[in-house]
């Protein structure tokens, strides 16, 4: 796997996507299902086609955000939700994103990294996680 914006959309334009289940994964549900303060910053980092931040919106969470450097996932995901911010759609390099966040969800970001990439991810979580922030994956 390779952090590389044209093999990343490829993959999306190929439909070469096997780790996505095409809904929010049990799990994050869950856990999603247990969080009520609904204005709490949350990023979803390698987020592809966003079905957790879709369900989250659709909950009413206010300040969700969400990263890929796949712009055609992102495409795909704000045609499904056209009423999801603008703003709040990043397409970029998780790496080089600035910001705190009370909450970063993980759904399969971890994995795609190659594993010299994963203290990088480490530090990473850390500098972006604000006070007393939480990780969930």
């Amino acid at each position: 796997m390779e952090l590389d914006k044209d093999f990343w959309n490829t993959r999306y334009a190929e439909n070469q996507t096997g780790w996505d289940v095409g809904a929010p994964t049990t799990p994050l549900k869950e856990f999603i299902d247990t969080l009520t303060d609904k204005n709490i910053r949350i990023l979803i980092p390698g987020c592809g086609k966003a079905y957790e931040a879709e369900y989250l919106h659709r909950l009413g969470f206010a300040n969700v955000f969400v990263i890929d450097l796949a712009p055609l996932a992102l495409e795909e995901f704000s045609k499904r939700v056209p009423s999801f911010p603008k703003a709040h759609l990043i397409v970029g390099n998780f790496f080089e994103h600035e910001g705190q966040y009370d909450l970063i969800l993980e759904q399969t970001f971890f994995c795609a990294l190659d594993p010299k990439l994963r203290s990088d991810y480490a530090k990473k979580m850390h500098e972006l996680l604000a006070p007393n922030g939480r990780l969930a994956g």
